[in-house]
């Protein structure tokens, strides 16, 4: 294959059976199973175990795997020591990268990886995710130059990670809800990290490296950075009524408007509309009160419709995530780590499909430049 495609759009990069979508019908699953059905009745362990295994665990296969993320998620002082001498001012995703590949340096990888090894995918697999929300959590307390908090082995994970951020115990319905975007986060086939991921993964670096090189990935605003630039746009138009004005006026700069459209969906993104329902639930639930950003949201989505619906234009999982984040009292700077957090589910489980049939990945070019040429010695330049 000589044409080159930008971007490598619609160029099968591997084979895989963990998630699958149908940008048409919007429509995600995961494993075979619609995203709708486990963010209403799964949670984030089983979800995770479901991508990692490939199949619905069973009541004691998913207990051992919650009480073995429960016990991992402690993580080494040197870490911590590490974290407190970061800038402060740094981005959470920043800290979060270089803090996974320090933990590489404590859980060195074994040579000769291959894809038999299961014990140590799967052991490795669980220490990982486990530590991702504790490092998360960290962060918010330690750039303020507070100790953070520790974590709990009585919570479940949605319920630890919002603990370790606030110090007290979540709302339930809150918990829920976090433990739901969790789960919509945490696949979405061979996307720009994920695909880091299977690069990084094939050279059969240490694991806590390939998380690293997907972290790194997932920042750009291109990717999960998104959902930080969508709270700040919608806090840039201000109230609702100013959403239509707001959006002429992009459209005639030609300026991207945040967290609308998706190279693979042609309709809305079906996690875009579970979590706008879930801000529904929330808002109900505390007495009909309405977030002024979520009715600018809305707003500005009934207006993009018109504009932007007929080009297939529509909300993704990032437009209305934020919303919800700001709600649970998290910054704007640690949504994409909360993906992250989510996502690494995902890259994990690519990457143990990645060992099971390893190639590394050496893709390659169409060449541009100049013809074979002779060297030129500087003094006749």
């Amino acid at each position: 294959m000589s044409e080159y495609l930008p971007g490598l759009e619609g160029v099968p990069a591997t084979k895989s059976n963990i998630s699958d979508l149908d940008g048409s019908r919007g429509i995600l699953t995961y494993r075979g199973y619609e995203i709708s059905d486990l963010a209403r009745y799964s949670n984030f362990e089983e979800t995770a175990l479901l991508l990692l295994d490939g199949r619905l665990p069973t009541a004691a296969e998913l207990e051992e795997f919650d009480r073995r993320l429960r016990n991992n998620r402690p993580v080494k002082y040197n870490i911590r020591e590490i974290m407190k001498y970061l800038p402060a001012t740094g981005h959470p995703m920043e800290m979060l990268q270089a803090s996974v590949a320090a933990l590489a340096m404590f859980y060195p990888a074994e040579e000769n990886l291959g894809g038999d090894d299961t014990d140590y995918i799967h052991n490795m697999s669980v220490k990982i995710l486990a530590r991702m929300a504790t490092l998360v959590a960290m962060w918010e307390h330690l750039r303020a130059g507070y100790d953070p908090i520790p974590p709990r082995k009585d919570l479940g994970y949605a319920e630890n990670l919002l603990y370790m951020f606030t110090g007290e115990e979540p709302d339930p319905l809150l918990a829920r809800i976090m433990d739901a975007s969790l789960i919509l986060h945490a696949e979405h086939t061979i996307n720009a990290s994920t695909f880091a991921a299977l690069v990084a993964g094939s050279t059969l670096t240490n694991p806590y490296l390939v998380v690293a090189a997907a972290i790194g990935t997932l920042a750009g605003p291109l990717h999960g950075g998104a959902n930080q630039r969508v709270l700040e746009m919608l806090q840039e138009i201000g109230r609702p009524e100013n959403a239509r004005a707001w959006l002429e006026r992009q459209l005639a700069e030609k300026r991207r408007i945040w967290g609308m459209g998706h190279r693979e969906y042609k309709v809305k993104d079906p996690r875009a509309t579970i979590l706008q329902n879930m801000m529904l639930e929330l808002m109900k639930e505390r007495g009909g009160q309405i977030s002024p950003l979520f009715e600018t949201a809305v707003a500005l989505e009934e207006a993009a419709a018109e504009k932007l619906g007929p080009k297939g234009v529509y909300p993704n999982v990032d437009y209305y995530s934020g919303i919800l984040y700001s709600e649970m009292g998290i910054p704007g700077d640690q949504f994409t780590s909360i993906f992250a957090v989510a996502r690494c589910a995902g890259w994990l489980a690519h990457w143990r499909e990645q060992l099971k049939d390893n190639r590394i990945f050496r893709p390659t070019q169409v060449y541009i430049g100049e013809a074979p040429r002779a060297y030129v010695s500087i003094e006749e330049r």
